[in-house]
């Protein structure tokens, strides 16, 4: 029961912390309904000029925007505040304030991937969930209870698989602290708000096993939307058995090239 006291403790300092900076609740929002715009905008023009693309049309590919925008508020949440804090010249790492980190009696994994969180992310969440339902019932969809778990165990398989990417991200930085491997991914991300059929064959092929963007996000709007293949399926699951381990083990290792600011 401990971690779970820990996260809770965890999310009470933060939501104290962002409290005392109410506007930003105000910027939040703008930028929020702002990418929200200009994500539906982008799926709009490309299907006023086409029907289908791959089998996708207009309400299905708002669903997958849904399901991006959802897991990108994920991320937002509890995921990327703390292993985005660790890099960068002003990280944790680079000056030195991962001591904190590493000297509590806590897993440093654990401290390392839930201290910190981001409330004001909720509106995003919020947002995506509001396009995947309007997407759902505009496609006249009748979900089975099937398709319900199915939705909910790749889209938690999918945040593990992300988990593991920012994870491995945050090891590396122990190697190159003034590298921001996540610039890199978050322009990868992008190309996640669409159908990873639409790509070409190589770029479709990157996306699903060497950066499994296409992973993350087309397999639970696939699942929700009821054409999910049981390769598919076992793809989310094998790949976020496989990251989570390999980045983990990474994690473990690069702390122990880590130079305290202290030493």
């Amino acid at each position: 029961m401990r971690p779970f006291r820990l996260i809770a403790a965890f999310m009470r300092a933060s939501f104290q912390e962002e409290s005392a900076y109410r506007a930003n609740f105000f910027i939040s929002l703008l930028t929020s309904l702002l990418n929200l715009a200009t994500g539906v905008l982008g799926i709009v023009v490309l299907f006023g000029q086409i029907d289908t693309v791959q089998g996708w049309n207009l309400a299905s590919t708002l669903a997958l925007l849904g399901v991006y925008l959802t897991v990108s508020a994920l991320r937002q949440l509890f995921i990327g505040p703390s292993l985005d804090a660790l890099s960068g010249m002003d990280g944790e790492i680079w000056t030195g304030a991962f001591d904190f980190t590493v000297l509590r009696p806590v897993d440093t994994q654990f401290m390392a991937s839930f201290r910190k969180w981001r409330w004001f992310a909720s509106i995003d969440l919020l947002l995506g969930l509001g396009v995947l339902v309007t997407a759902v019932i505009q496609l006249g969809v009748t979900l089975s209870l099937g398709q319900v778990l199915a939705f909910l165990l790749t889209l938690f398989s999918g945040m593990l698989i992300l988990y593991a990417i920012l994870l491995a991200f945050a090891a590396l930085i122990f190697w190159s602290p003034g590298v921001l491997f996540t610039w890199v991914f978050d322009g990868i991300f992008q190309l996640g708000r669409y159908p990873l059929g639409m790509y070409p064959g190589w770029l479709k092929l990157i996306l699903t096993w060497v950066v499994p963007v296409g992973v993350i996000t087309t397999i639970p709007a696939q699942a929700l939307l009821g054409s999910l293949t049981l390769p598919g399926l076992l793809t989310s699951l094998g790949l976020a058995l496989v990251l989570v381990t390999a980045a983990s083990i990474l994690f473990r290792v690069g702390p122990k090239r880590y130079a305290s600011a202290s030493s």
